[in-house]
């Protein structure tokens, strides 16, 4: 295939397909480069984008190239001006980075990613050989770009000099995958009207994927026993969230999944123990779905609450209000909600006082919605300001 004319950026993004939000980084960041920097062409350099992603993708944009295999990829870091790390829990694709400058003496840039104490996805503290690497690898970097302002607090703690560290917003947040005729389907199932109901997902301390036969894991004893010691008191707000606002409001709630370990959290610790009377007007999605159907959805609904990020990052990117709850094992990525102007709207469910603010907080947005969205619009518009700016950097970057 002929080289594009003009800049042409590598993305290194889509780290799985079993969760939405990690999904929706890729088409967010391709959307953003879209939008301002129109004269870029991009190749995707994915790691999974199974489960139907490729034609979503491919769909919605129909110019981007998407590495296939070895030769493919030897062409892109042949034909590429800047490789793109995309957002993620952490510097994940560093020594993907390396490699590229090293064959390459060509530039990279970081885009929306949080820098966490921990090792990724582990409940050990990260070794100081680790965030040592991972310090170099920012230090070489032409910009990086943080999604939650302590996580560029902690880079520069530990001795970044990047000249171009910044907040820059999650890449989901420039999702505009719809899938509205799905959507419109599962309501009028379910009869759920527009503006008139909820939406609430769950989710365990730290997500289960050994449930998943396609993740081929162990169960892992430390984190299951912990996800057992936590489930009650990480999902009790919601369940009274949800009492509220069907017994004190005409609003309805849908219980449904950010991915695919969710349906039966849902079930288990939100639907099944409800009381009867507040269950009549709560509906449990048993299935997984994508991420456009999911944003069709949260776009007919008055607003979102629950224990995930990313389906709320969606939302705010959409002007639906929606309610993040957190806890230590999580990264600092939930504090980006403070960052965008939404810290009542951010709780940490290991405070007790933060806990039983959970429902009253979902009951406002549920009696007023309007002025809900209002707030909501009002963060949008912060990040997209934001947005803005890291694609001057990146143009800039791309000479």
């Amino acid at each position: 295939m002929p080289r594009n004319p003009g800049p042409r950026v590598l993305l290194r993004s889509s780290w799985q397909t079993v969760n939405i939000g990690d999904i929706a980084h890729t088409p967010g960041v391709l959307r953003l480069i879209e939008m301002h920097l129109p004269h870029v062409a991009v190749t995707l350099w994915p790691c999974c984008i199974d489960n139907g992603v490729d034609e979503l993708l491919m769909a919605r944009f129909p110019k981007l190239t998407i590495i296939r295999s070895e030769a493919d990829r030897e062409r892109a870091f042949a034909e590429c001006d800047l490789l793109l790390h995309g957002s993620s829990a952490d510097l994940g694709a560093r020594d993907d980075m390396r490699h590229w400058h090293e064959a390459t003496g060509k530039p990279y840039g970081i885009y929306g990613i949080t820098l966490p104490p921990k090792g990724s996805y582990a409940t050990r503290p990260a070794t100081p050989e680790e965030q040592a690497d991972k310090v170099e690898v920012i230090n070489g970097a032409s910009f990086v770009f943080f999604r939650d302002s302590r996580s560029l607090a902690y880079a520069r703690e530990l001795g970044a000099t990047c000249p171009e560290m910044a907040f820059g917003p999650d890449g989901a947040f420039g999702c505009d995958l719809r899938d509205d005729a799905t959507a419109d389907a599962f309501l009028a199932a379910n009869d759920l009207t527009p503006g008139q109901f909820l939406c609430c997902i769950p989710r365990l301390r730290y997500s289960p994927y050994w449930v998943l036969p396609e993740k081929n894991r162990a169960i892992d004893p430390v984190k299951h026993a912990r996800n057992e010691e936590m489930k009650e008191q990480d999902h009790r707000p919601l369940r009274e969230a949800i009492i509220a606002v069907v017994r004190q409001t005409k609003m309805k709630v849908l219980i449904c999944p950010e991915d695919r370990t969710q349906m039966q959290v849902g079930r288990a610790l939100l639907y099944e123990p409800l009381p009867a009377d507040v269950r009549e007007r709560v509906v449990w999605r048993p299935d997984y779905w994508l991420t456009g159907e999911a944003i069709s959805t949260y776009c007919r609904s008055a607003g979102l609450f629950g224990n995930e990020m990313h389906s709320a990052i969606m939302c705010i990117a959409h002007g639906v209000p929606a309610v993040v709850c957190r806890w230590a094992e999580q990264t600092s990525k939930g504090y980006m909600w403070a960052d965008i102007g939404l810290a009542d709207w951010l709780f940490d469910l290991d405070d007790p006082a933060q806990r039983v603010r959970v429902a009253a907080t979902v009951l406002a947005i549920a009696r007023d919605p309007a002025a809900a969205s209002a707030t909501a619009d009002a963060a949008r518009l912060r990040v997209e300001d934001h947005q803005r700016r890291t694609m001057d950097v990146l143009a800039k970057a791309l000479g």
